[in-house]
């Protein structure tokens, strides 16, 4: 798989990971958990690492945290969570219970969570990094109305990693935040890079195009997931599943050729975008 520069510590990352909303919400219901362990060993065994959560995803904390020690791969994730609550008493209460759920003492990347009470929780943050029990902070949102407050807290403050929506229906973080991110050498996780659900559906009734097949994209996921990474900005895309077939598919995406958006320019309108 592609790896690409976390600027701020010039360290790697493969491009493609794997989100945990919903599809890892399944609590104590054990037979659930044998595959949701499976998308986890396929997203390794294809070079990945990132797994997003969040105290908000219900139980995806705990599932994510109990897996990752029964397969002894905590070291083989890159171990993304967030801070969602206001106030920093309670965000330290969250983040900590994050620990314990996660079975960890160290995490690689926590983000303030939809950018609430941002900027009590990254003073913790910034505290918690220098203390080492953090590698790396960051900001988040999923919609594009938040991108223009995004942007101010890029232009604000330091940040190792920003995560927002980006995908073939949902461009508009091309204007302004992903060239931000560039300049200002931040890290950029990518949600939702299907686009919501109803764009993979309308799209798998239709036949690939034949173009597709000159990236190596042997389906609409594939082919939604490249045109997300030929953004050189971005760092990682993250899209959830719990089925270990689509995560195959989503991780096979981050191989063969990756080409730039030139190469998109006349391939979007004939889809539908």
């Amino acid at each position: 798989m592609h790896t690409r520069v976390i600027p701020a510590s010039g360290a790697t990352l493969p491009v493609i990971g794997c989100g945990t909303w919903i599809g890892f919400d399944v609590g104590s219901n054990s037979g659930e958990w044998p595959q949701r362990a499976e998308v986890l060993a396929t997203l390794f065994a294809a070079g990945g690492r990132v797994v997003d959560t969040s105290p908000m995803y219900g139980s995806a904390e705990q599932v994510v945290g109990d897996l990752l020690q029964a397969g002894g791969s905590r070291q083989q994730a890159f171990l993304a969570t967030k801070v969602w609550t206001s106030g920093k008493r309670a965000g330290i209460e969250q983040m900590e219970r994050s620990m314990a759920l996660l079975r960890t003492d160290r995490i690689d990347l926590l983000q303030v969570h939809n950018l609430v009470d941002w900027r009590t929780h990254l003073q913790t943050l910034r505290a918690w990094k220098a203390d080492g029990r953090i590698s790396f902070i960051g900001v988040t949102h999923y919609t594009d109305s938040a991108h223009p407050e995004l942007e101010e807290v890029l232009k604000s403050t330091p940040l190792d990693f920003v995560q927002f929506n980006y995908s073939i229906a949902s461009r508009n973080a091309e204007k302004r935040l992903l060239p931000l991110a560039a300049e200002r050498g931040v890290a950029v996780l990518v949600n939702l890079p299907f686009g919501g659900g109803g764009v993979l559906k309308s799209l798998r009734s239709k036949p690939l195009p034949a173009w597709a097949a000159e990236i190596g994209c042997a389906s609409w996921n594939q082919l939604l997931l490249k045109f997300v990474l030929s953004q050189p900005a971005v760092t990682c895309a993250i899209p959830g599943t719990s089925n270990p077939d689509h995560m195959r598919d989503n991780a096979a995406a981050g191989t063969g050729e990756l080409p730039g958006p030139e190469f998109w320019k006349d391939k979007l309108a004939p889809l539908g975008f």
